[in-house]
């Protein structure tokens, strides 16, 4: 029975927090439900514009010693910097193949990180934000060194990577950033492994504390240890949430608690229709303009030195 057990939370630590899992790296596997033709052959020709763009191979270390990657595409010298993360089972390309427009078409430089356990950076366990949040203070900590105390700086992300940067809020991140832009954000990891296997039938009253004793044995970390809902608490820069209403993965409901979390400081937006991640794709011109207008205001003053 114990073999039994050990092999049963072996199985759900492999399932939930293994990676890579086949094709995930794969640019053009598209993970996220498309709800119409148009916006998948949308998606393939923003991809393919991204894919045949110029980038510069970057990579860090992280504070446990992986080797992370990312692709940087300058446009301007000292233009703002946007740090974008993409998603769970994701790749920068696929997960941002329309919000690096946004950033490109403002003048802006795109740094793509790629996420431990994901394309080239190395590590076999994500962690749902727990670790790849300390990922992206070190990814912050580069820029500053490489571009200069000057360098303004915008962290975004969508679905995970929404969750990262949003519990990246609480940690000492560089004055250089100024600013936080989360996509369809989930409230804490436990909440959303607890919501997406109860949608699949999955008995989380027994799976959920199994899935954090995997996490504690084989991925060295907890599930509790932090989350978007709380980090938000302690941030100290404007946020902008976006979020589709019929996002059936995670559910808009959590943006709305992120929000209410931190009134002062975060601003919310749902777009109706819009399922998960595709708020962009449904309204691209009401999302660009959302955009524009955080990103004007946050940039709109330089970075004081001594």
């Amino acid at each position: 029975m114990a073999s039994t057990g050990a092999l049963t939370e072996y199985g759900i630590f492999r399932y939930v927090f293994y990676s890579p899992l086949g094709r995930q790296n794969d640019d053009y596997q598209i993970l996220a439900p498309i709800q119409t033709r148009e916006q998948y052959d949308r998606s393939i020709e923003l991809i393919d514009k991204l894919c045949a763009r110029a980038y510069e191979r970057v990579s860090i270390l992280s504070h446990d010693g992986l080797r992370l990657a990312g692709r940087y595409y300058h446009t301007a010298d000292g233009a703002p910097l946007a740090i974008l993360c993409h998603g769970y089972r994701g790749t920068p390309t696929r997960d941002f193949c329309g919000g690096a427009n946004i950033c490109f078409n403002a003048g802006y430089n795109v740094l793509l990180i790629e996420q431990r356990a994901h394309c080239s950076s190395e590590g076999h366990t994500i962690s749902y934000g727990i670790n790849e949040r300390y990922d992206v203070l070190a990814w912050t900590n580069y820029v500053v060194k490489r571009f200069g105390e000057k360098q303004r700086i915008l962290l975004a992300g969508i679905s995970m990577g929404a969750a990262t940067v949003l519990m990246a809020s609480e940690l000492n991140l560089p004055k250089q950033v100024r600013g936080i832009l989360a996509d369809c954000p989930y409230t804490s990891p436990a909440e959303i492994i607890s919501t997406v296997g109860k949608a699949r039938g999955i008995p989380m009253k027994l799976a959920l504390p199994m899935a954090e004793l995997g996490a504690r044995i084989w991925g060295g970390f907890s599930l509790y240890s932090s989350s978007a809902l709380y980090a938000v608490r302690h941030a100290k820069v404007p946020i902008l949430l976006i979020h589709g209403e019929a996002d059936r993965f995670v559910p808009c409901e959590m943006s709305r608690r992120i929000a209410g979390a931190n009134p002062k400081l975060i601003e919310l937006h749902t777009f109706p229709g819009a399922g998960h991640g595709l708020s962009y794709l449904v309204d691209t011109e009401r999302y660009v303009n959302l955009v524009q207008e955080f990103c004007g205001r946050i940039f709109s003053s330089p970075i004081e030195t001594v």
